[in-house]
């Protein structure tokens, strides 16, 4: 399995921005399609952008479409979530997740980091 941590969140303004990073370790990074989750208080995990293996594939959630965008840097085994013009219904704790199969659906990932926070305030 490959292990990730994320970083770069924090506390913002509606309307900021944020990019959140997600380091690999252990297997070959490139070998797996990434993806971002979220989960507010009292609701469930859902997906926010996936990326394939080599990166020419991407998907998002259609809340953050047009404002979120995934990349990797395979060389530098991260991840990449580019978070513009944030609101505040983007308040979550952030995941990144490694699975063989890029797929929107959480139970395809089998790595996951520990999350990290953002909280955007209005």
């Amino acid at each position: 399995q490959v292990q990730l941590v994320e970083s770069g969140g924090g506390l913002v303004q509606a309307g900021a921005s944020l990019r959140l990073s997600c380091a690999a370790s252990g297997r070959t990074f490139s070998s797996y399609a990434m993806g971002w989750f979220r989960q507010a208080p009292g609701k469930e995990r859902e997906f926010v952008a996936g990326i394939s293996w080599l990166g020419g594939s991407t998907y998002y959630a259609d809340s953050v479409k047009g404002r979120f965008t995934i990349s990797r840097d395979n060389a530098k085994s991260t991840l990449y979530l580019q978070m513009n013009s944030l609101k505040p219904e983007d308040t979550a704790v952030y995941y990144c997740a490694a699975t063989s199969r890029l797929s929107r659906s959480s139970y395809e990932y089998n790595s996951w980091g520990q999350g990290t926070q953002v909280t955007v305030s209005s």
